[in-house]
């Protein structure tokens, strides 16, 4: 919270994400600020009640929606990045003291439709999706669609890297954007529609270790294991098939890979065959590989709380900027309420109880956004002049 309010007061931060040299030049109703907070505070409430209370609050003279609408435009979405990046993730890892398993810290790549307001400014800038009445019925429209994608550490419940992209996104690219963010020890785990052969070579030409799961119609080891064959693990080379050859060479990736596959039973009696970067079977015994995977879950459990704790795609605003806004200031709260609430959690994951308790994350959120303006205005955080 110190280094979100420090951010939000300093003025070479405004300089860095301001729209043009003049915006937020004078202290106005709507200064730089206040505008951060008010799309942070983002609700199902009208927008108009929203801007109501932060004055209130503020003691000072009412604003109308459309005034904040129009200065919202006027800094990038990029604030929240960088806020994310100092505040939340430098944080966390700051001083060595942060969940891992194995000793390294566990990164879901994993993306998302998001379901993007209706204007053709939208449509132009993400793209769209056709709908159909069932699976087999006619095409009956498009709608804006965009495709998010997240490196998340499913540990401490932090996004180290988010994206927003066009609704055609292919998640391969996405992820590989992501890779940027990571180092050496990093474990990154993804579903089934990641392995290919262009993503682990990737990944390998980085030296990062990976685990992701195989579909039926993955690489031919993964399909004999999955229908109970041969032994549970396996090292194997890879190399591309002719279609993808060329790809491969041009991208200048490495033209076979060593890796090891491994197969563990699902509760429901189901194979699960992983392809993953470590062939040490001692020190990463294949049994354990079925509680790693299983902390993929957390990312799941993140875009959940984007779309429904958060309201995401209940969106604040119907341009391209106000989409990107609102998807980086949710990322942000994530953060900020995984930080804020560690210690309640930790403290429920001591107590020996027939069911695992966590924190009420309904009651946590609204409670962040409720105390926004406490949290994040500091003394020195310019406000709104009267009478402006």
């Amino acid at each position: 919270l110190e280094t979100t309010r420090r951010l939000v007061a300093d003025e070479a931060f405004k300089n860095r994400h301001r729209t043009t040299a003049k915006a937020f030049t004078r202290v106005r109703q709507l200064p730089f600020a206040l505008v951060i907070t008010l799309v942070l505070r983002k609700s199902m409430k009208s927008l108009q009640n929203v801007v109501n209370e932060a004055m209130t609050w503020l003691d000072a003279e009412p604003v109308s929606a459309s005034a904040f609408s129009q200065a919202r435009y006027k800094f990038k979405h990029g604030a929240f990045i960088e806020l994310n990046t100092t505040a939340i993730v430098d944080t966390v890892y700051a001083d060595g003291d942060y969940r891992t398993f194995w000793g390294r810290r566990i990164l879901a790549v994993d993306g998302s439709k998001i379901l993007l307001p209706d204007t053709e400014e939208i449509r132009r800038e993400f793209g769209t999706i056709a709908y159909s009445n069932g699976p087999e019925g006619d095409v009956q429209g498009e709608r804006p669609y965009a495709l998010a994608s997240v490196l998340y550490d499913v540990l401490n419940r932090i996004s180290v890297d988010a994206v927003l992209g066009q609704a055609d996104a292919y998640e391969v690219d996405l992820a590989v954007g992501h890779l940027a963010h990571t180092r050496p020890g990093d474990l990154l785990v993804m579903d089934r529609n990641y392995p290919s052969y262009r993503m682990l070579a990737e990944l390998t030409q980085r030296q990062r270790d990976f685990v992701m799961r195989c579909s039926a119609a993955s690489f031919a080891p993964a399909r004999r294991m999955l229908k109970g064959e041969g032994p549970d693990s396996q090292i194997v080379t890879l190399t591309p098939c002719a279609g993808q050859a060329r790809d491969i060479r041009a991208r200048g990736l490495p033209r076979s890979l060593t890796v090891r596959f491994v197969r563990v039973r699902l509760s429901t009696g189901e194979w699960e065959v992983l392809v993953t970067s470590l062939l040490d079977v001692a020190r990463y015994p294949t049994a354990d590989f079925l509680e790693l995977y299983g902390l993929r879950w957390g990312v799941e459990t993140f875009y959940g709380l984007l779309k429904t704790r958060l309201g995401l795609e209940n969106f604040s605003g119907l341009g391209a900027e106000a989409v990107r806004q609102d998807f980086h200031a949710a990322v942000y709260l994530t953060g900020l309420e995984a930080i804020l609430t560690a210690e309640a959690q930790t403290a429920l994951d001591a107590k020996t109880t027939p069911h695992a308790q966590t924190v009420n994350r309904a009651v946590s959120f609204n409670a962040i956004k409720d105390r926004a303006l406490d949290l994040l205005f500091s003394d020195s955080t310019p406000r709104p002049c009267a009478g402006a």
